[in-house]
């Protein structure tokens, strides 16, 4: 089973992510993860190594290559903010989690310690830099959610609510 969360910062892809791999005794695979363990051993902060992967796609390009073989394998829930599009026809569901700016800043500013404002700064970059080099290196459309299996607005359901939509899509696929 190959489960694949997307979606943008603060949508809760890694809570939900978490909950699901659990459930169903499945690796957790985060590219987000990987991604801030490279910013960390560059001495940078997430939003100055997206700057960088805007001019070098070998950022990119080993973070989902990483990604995308390890899934390959199986048994696996990927969160990231791109590889659900790379994993068309690889992954058995694919999941985009979404809410209103305002929430994901809000869910950010606590989650990290920050304020609002600093917050809402972090994801308009982050969102701005990763639109553009998920068209520039891979010609993906991020608004085109046409490949997804469940796309959920997270901003009035629970983590746990939303971890069930997703088991009641993998027993409609699995029954299949």
């Amino acid at each position: 089973m190959i489960i694949s969360i997307s979606g943008p910062p603060g949508s809760g892809k890694t809570s939900v992510a978490k909950i699901v791999a659990s459930r169903h005794s499945l690796e957790l695979l985060s590219a987000g993860a990987i991604f801030r363990e490279m910013a960390s051993r560059a001495h940078m902060d997430v939003v100055s190594l997206n700057k960088e992967a805007e001019k070098l796609f070998d950022i990119d390009k080993l973070v989902d290559q990483t990604v995308t073989r390890r899934a390959a394998l199986g048994n696996v829930v990927v969160e990231s903010h791109i590889n659900s599009w790379l994993l068309v026809g690889i992954a058995d569901v694919l999941v985009y989690l979404n809410a209103p700016l305002q929430e994901r800043a809000n869910r950010i500013a606590k989650r990290d310690g920050i304020t609002y404002v600093e917050a809402l700064r972090q994801i308009l970059e982050r969102e701005s830099s990763h639109y553009r080099r998920f068209k520039k290196y891979y010609g993906i459309d991020a608004t085109d959610l046409s490949s997804f299996d469940l796309v959920v607005n997270t901003a009035k359901v629970s983590p746990e609510a939303v971890a069930d939509m997703v088991d009641r899509v993998i027993g409609e696929i699995s029954s299949k």
